[in-house]
């Protein structure tokens, strides 16, 4: 074995060698016997769990469709936030139950829990669900009331009679 000196002679040992490659990728998809992939969502106090499926896009919420069940139309884009990010509108079918919180809450918390199906289904789809910031869970919570205050912070008027 050659004795190393300086930086060249390790530059020399480390050009001719070729760099130990895994066969295994980074991540595999995580599929039931059905085909469905499982998370769970969170955003205030709603936690929502929902299973993705290939199919051709119905989204099932407490087994209402979408339109019944967030009336809204800016609450039913914030579920699709996901797809049209992956580019997969209308591939995917989605059953979610959800629970606690409001409504805007749920919303969120059903798109934390499809954006974390769908890289469970397709693992190459995380890069840029993640740079949409769609797999990071939202921590802001409603601060509790304190007492002598109107409500968390918010004192009563004052008056000097």
């Amino acid at each position: 074995m050659s004795e190393i000196n300086s930086l060249a002679d390790l530059g020399s040992l480390t050009a001719g060698a070729t760099p130990a490659v895994d066969s295994k990728p980074l991540r595999v998809a995580i599929i039931d016997k059905q085909g469905r992939s499982y998370a769970t969502g969170r955003r205030k106090d709603a936690t929502a769990r929902v299973w993705v499926k290939p199919g051709s896009g119905k989204i099932t919420i407490n087994g209402k469709d979408q339109t019944q069940y967030f009336a809204r139309p800016t609450l039913r884009l914030v579920i699709n936030q996901p797809f049209d990010v992956a580019a997969r509108v209308g591939a995917y079918d989605v059953i979610a139950t959800v629970a606690g919180g409001g409504l805007s809450g749920q919303a969120g918390a059903v798109r934390h829990g499809i954006s974390h199906a769908l890289t469970r289904q397709e693992p190459d789809l995380r890069s840029p669900i993640k740079a949409a910031g769609f797999l990071t869970r939202d921590s802001r919570v409603v601060e509790r009331k304190k007492y002598g205050k109107a409500g968390a912070r918010r004192s009563f008027q004052f008056s000097k009679r």
